[in-house]
């Protein structure tokens, strides 16, 4: 099985930056934040914008947080831009500016789950960590379990296969748990499995059970009407605002209020078409000002300086 998957992996496997050689622990931690709950094709510019302004967490760290913010454009919960400039700072701060190595120790670092931590151990530092994310959950289901979809939340025993299933060669079990994942990704998918061209196909358990239907049926996050979505447009607009935005701009065209927008007009009228409620534009811009992600400052709102 090790075989079959990570020789599958070799002729198969994206040329992702974050991947490549020369990349650095810094720029894996990064890719890896990026990508929780996020595409591939929607980080990758993100990332390769980060990477290009702030090479080093002591660049991202010297920034403040609200520029983290700004430039983590539209991938989605914009705490993980936070977080990562928090991490980029105690990194400057308590570990001479290098990404450490140690598990403990970077699972320490602000917003560093055990997943992040194991993936970031493994991919940047090649040391054998069980790597679980929501592919490789949903391979190991199929493939060793019979399950259509692995369980809504992890559970131990699936930490338990992980570990069982991890080569001892430290250098295969690096290259075994990037391979399951892109097996999941690409082949392995949660809505329409690949199955001809899965490489270890006549071994699965979930195929050879007659592929039995999930015990439950996968929720995707509503957006259209959501206090997310409001979030969002506020969002975008104190990204492109370069000086606070009065908050009743955010709920009355800047014309009716005597005053022309300065930078956010697109921004405000996106925001604007989507006509929340009162109380929902209030929840969006006080749960923005509880998250840190906005600061009031002369009046206006504005990203944390």
């Amino acid at each position: 099985m090790h075989r079959d998957v990570t020789s599958w992996f070799s002729g198969i496997a994206r040329d992702l930056p974050w991947r490549s050689a020369d990349c650095s622990a810094w720029g894996i931690l990064v890719s890896e934040v990026m990508l929780q709950q996020t595409p591939v094709v929607r980080v990758l510019p993100v990332w390769q914008d980060w990477m290009e302004r702030w090479p080093t967490p002591a660049d991202l760290a010297s920034e403040a947080p609200g520029e983290a913010v700004r430039h983590w454009g539209r991938l989605g919960y914009p705490r993980r831009a936070l977080r990562l400039h928090a991490a980029a700072v105690a990194i400057r701060d308590e570990h001479n500016g290098e990404v450490p190595a140690d598990f403990d120790h970077l699972l320490g670092l602000p917003g560093v789950g055990s997943y992040t931590a194991a993936a970031v151990a493994a991919f940047a530092f090649g040391q054998r960590t069980t790597v679980v994310d929501t592919n490789i959950r949903r391979v190991h289901a199929r493939l060793i379990s019979g399950l259509a979809l692995p369980s809504q939340s992890l559970a131990a025993a699936e930490m338990r296969l992980a570990d069982s299933l991890l080569p001892q060669d430290q250098e295969l079990s690096v290259r075994w748990n990037a391979a399951v994942m892109e097996l999941g990704a690409l082949v392995c998918t949660a809505r329409a499995p690949k199955c001809q061209e899965c490489p270890v196909r006549p071994s699965c358990a979930w195929l050879a059970a007659g592929e039995p239907p999930p015990t439950y049926t996968p929720k995707g996050q509503a957006w259209h009407g959501t206090d997310r979505q409001v979030r969002g447009a506020v969002m975008a607009v104190l990204r492109s605002a370069s000086s606070p935005v009065i908050r009743e701009a955010f709920g009355t065209s800047p014309a009716d209020l005597g005053f022309a927008p300065d930078g956010v007009a697109i921004p405000l009228a996106a925001l604007h078409r989507l006509n929340p409620a009162p109380e929902q534009l209030e929840r969006a811009l006080d749960g923005l000002l509880a998250d840190g992600l906005a600061e009031e400052h002369d009046g206006g709102l504005r990203l944390p300086a």
